[in-house]
């Protein structure tokens, strides 16, 4: 019944994973990287879209961003897109494709980066916590209508929290290499 409880709760903890992840990644460091604009949306053909789904993004250098359009006459509205999602970044239009040039980072900007990687670690220990929580409300009804035995509870709670250590250590992990990578000049 434990177990039955756990995995019915496995895609919540791989949800939280992820969405910890997806953030991480949008995160700028000293490196262009094509996930830095996952946040872009652009207007195309009367929707908002999101980048990805009208242009290529790719890495010409360390620190230039190259976005090839499928359809010219997106260039305008990529450009704008770009613009709106207020990320720092300046995109010149060369009329074929749209090149970022990352400024660097001073030591000011890297430690607030930092800071900002400390708090979506944060986040997405308390997503952890949250589907925790669910899961020992469960566990703890179960007992009351005697599907399972105040043992059984013990032993589901410690198996719970074995599952909670290592998803927080592994985010603890994701989030030194994501600063040691920000404070690498």
């Amino acid at each position: 019944m434990i177990d039955q409880i756990l995995n019915q709760h496995k895609e919540e903890f791989d949800k939280a994973m992820d969405h910890f992840l997806h953030e991480l990644s949008s995160v700028r460091t000293g490196r262009a990287n094509p996930a830095l604009l996952n946040t872009v949306t652009v207007d195309s053909y009367g929707s908002k879209m999101p980048l990805e789904h009208v242009a290529s993004v790719t890495v010409s250098d360390a620190k230039t961003l190259v976005i090839s359009p499928w359809d010219k006459g997106q260039l305008q509205a990529i450009e704008k897109g770009i613009q709106l999602a207020n990320l720092g970044f300046n995109p010149s239009n060369d009329g074929v494709i749209i090149r970022i040039s990352l400024p660097s980072l001073n030591e000011e900007r890297r430690k607030e980066m930092v800071k900002l990687v400390g708090q979506l670690a944060e986040k997405g220990k308390i997503g952890i916590r949250n589907v925790r929580e669910t899961i020992h409300k469960e566990m703890k009804k179960a007992e009351s209508d005697n599907a399972i035995s105040k043992d059984d509870l013990q032993v589901g709670q410690k198996k719970l929290q074995e599952v909670v250590d290592k998803l927080n250590e592994e985010i603890k992990k994701h989030a030194e290499a994501k600063e040691k990578e920000i404070m690498t000049v």
